[in-house]
């Protein structure tokens, strides 16, 4: 992945698989809140496989189209969430300057934590 370059990876793709990028200076567009709405469901919907997936490999017995099914869940929520983590990574400020008087602690703007 690119370095940042003021496009906002969305946490979708193209028919034929390539990334979407969004361009805007407003987080409140229409297509910003459909693609946080889209990363929020896309990081509940794999917590949620995390939960079922603890579920069924707790079980005694399980056959391996039910562990190859749930794998294939396991790595499509994987692939979304670090969609979305590089997406969000990608939008953070970068770090502030160290702090003047000996401080040499990096700094994040309070806006990197919501």
């Amino acid at each position: 992945m690119t370095a940042h370059n003021g496009l906002r990876l969305l946490p979708w793709t193209t028919l034929d698989g390539n990334p979407c990028y969004l361009s805007t200076d407003d987080a409140n567009s229409h297509l910003s809140r459909l693609a946080d709405s889209t990363e929020a469901t896309q990081l509940n919907q794999a917590a949620g496989l995390v939960s079922h997936a603890l579920e069924v490999l707790n079980r005694e017995e399980m056959g391996p189209e039910e562990l190859r099914d749930l794998s294939t869940e396991l790595v499509g929520a994987l692939r979304d969430a670090l969609r979305v983590a590089t997406s969000r990574g990608h939008r953070l400020s970068p770090l502030l300057p160290y702090a003047q008087g000996g401080d040499d602690k990096p700094r994040l703007p309070a806006a990197a934590f919501g």
